[in-house]
């Protein structure tokens, strides 16, 4: 498992390299410029798949190399992170065919796989040196930022299929940014203040204020306003939650 989980972390920026050529098709950009919502994010929030992809690998060379990494903790979220990493690999050239409710499926199966791992690391991390920096770190980047990106294409599909109105588009936007805020402070809360993952979800919601306050769309300026509040409550949760003393089991 451990190979399987290095040979996936190296073909995740490999198709994505491929799928930016548009050797699947459209690039997600374009296919993105096509179906505008409310909860899209700037271009350039983007980026973080370089430093997503980068430290991935880091962790795949780690668990597969290190001596230290031959841990239970470690050796059960493998085949999570296999799952993820396969899961987030496919999805490029999924929804560069178009295949929306397929590549639907895919990033929330690739959220529940990468949340499923920060969760799990999360609770072993002081028992394995390195496995905060090079598994629990990383992982969670991940999971933060597709945290948001799994709204980001439900309301992809709402707009390409026409399941909701398309000309009023801030009422069921709304649902799916509290959805989004329940989830992000659920995890968070769960993981104390994970602050990669609390910092993977801000550059999304900071992408998604820039893109909306700039946009004439009939909505965007309410929803650039939401993306800041969602941003700030986020912000505020992982400060409370890494500063307030933790709770102590009773003795006796």
């Amino acid at each position: 498992m451990r190979w399987l989980v290095l040979l996936l972390s190296l073909a995740m920026p490999v198709v994505s390299w491929l799928s930016q050529q548009g050797s699947f098709g459209p690039t997600n950009g374009a296919i993105s410029d096509q179906y505008p919502t409310l909860i899209v994010a700037a271009g350039y929030a983007f980026a973080i798949w370089g430093l997503i992809f980068l430290w991935d690998v880091v962790f795949g060379a780690w668990q597969a190399f290190s001596r230290r990494a031959a841990t239970a903790p470690l050796a059960s979220v493998r085949p999570w992170a296999a799952g993820g990493f396969a899961l987030t690999a496919v999805w490029m050239p999924v929804f560069s065919q178009q295949l929306f409710w397929l590549a639907l499926l895919i990033i929330w199966g690739a959220l529940a796989c990468l949340l499923r791992c920060a969760v799990a690391l999360f609770d072993a991390r002081t028992t394995t040196p390195g496995l905060t920096a090079w598994a629990w770190a990383p992982l969670s980047l991940h999971a933060g930022w597709l945290s948001m990106a799994a709204f980001l294409n439900t309301a992809q599909v709402i707009v390409a299929y026409r399941l909701l109105p398309t000309d009023a588009m801030l009422p069921w936007t709304l649902v799916l940014f509290a959805l989004a805020t329940a989830l992000l402070l659920w995890a968070n809360h769960r993981m104390r203040g994970n602050l990669l993952f609390a910092a993977a979800a801000l550059w999304a919601l900071a992408a998604v204020y820039v893109k909306q306050s700039g946009w004439t769309v009939p909505g965007s300026d309410t929803a650039a306003v939401v993306a800041v509040v969602v941003a700030v409550v986020l912000a505020v949760q992982t400060v409370w939650l890494r500063v307030r003393p933790q709770s102590r089991p009773a003795l006796g």
